[in-house]
Formats: C-alpha cells, structure tokens, sequence
C-alpha cells in the first residue's frame, strides 16, 4: 500500500462516513501506513480499527467477515490465530492486479456498515477487494 493510496482512502472514509468512525490503513504485514479518528469516534474505535486491518493484512481470507465464516464452526481453529486477529467486520484486503497490497480497518458503526464502508473505499481508490 503507497502512501498516497492510503491518504486517498483515509479521505474517502472520512468524506463516506454516515457516523464518526477510525479509519486504519495497513501494508500488506499489517503494519500502519495512514490513519485517522473522526472526532466523535469512540475511543476504542481505534485498536478495533487497527486489529481488523491486522488481519485482513496477514490472513488468507480477503476480509475480517470471510475469515469469521470460515472459522465460525471451529472454536480451536479460532482459537489458534494471532491473538491480535479479530473477527469483527469491517476488515477488507485491497489488492492490485491479483496481489493483495494492505487492508483497510473501520471501526464506529454497525459491522456490516463498516464492512462496506471500507469496500467502498478501496474500489474508490481503484483497487480491488479481491484477487
């Protein structure tokens, strides 16, 4: 994830964004490449944010919502994730021509609005939500 792509996805959010929400957006590992908390936004908007960008990052499903379907009959494979895995939504890989290149987090609202918020946002930018 460029830094540029990540500002632009940053500003959609918070442009998009029908209640305060955090916005994190991660490289491909995970890691925090731009961020933003909407004033208003809780505060615990924040680790959420990052945790579902985490994972979208570094799992092997496109989303935070796939991977929960996946695992959601399994109480020991989920127990066997990184313990800083979530399973809310709200967390979406974006990916460049068939390559995932780092996620997006949102956190602040119901999880589906969160999920598609951050859907939004990486196609707004011209990438995609999967490979």
């Amino acid at each position: 994830m460029d830094l540029e792509s990540a500002f632009a996805i940053v500003r959609w959010v918070v442009d998009a964004a029908e209640a305060p929400v955090t916005v994190f957006v991660a490289d491909d590992h995970g890691e925090l490449v731009a961020a933003a908390t909407m004033d208003g936004a809780a505060a615990d908007t924040r680790l959420n944010a990052q945790r579902k960008a985490y994972t979208a990052a570094r799992s092997d499903a496109t989303s935070t919502k796939a991977l929960a379907e996946k695992v959601a009959d399994d109480p020991v494979e989920r127990a066997s994730f990184d313990p800083r895995f979530t399973f809310f939504k709200g967390g979406v890989a974006a990916f460049r021509d068939g390559r995932r290149v780092g996620s997006v987090g949102v956190s602040g609202m119901a999880g589906d609005d969160d999920d598609r918020l951050a859907r939004r946002a990486i196609e707004g930018v011209g990438l995609q939500t999967a490979p």
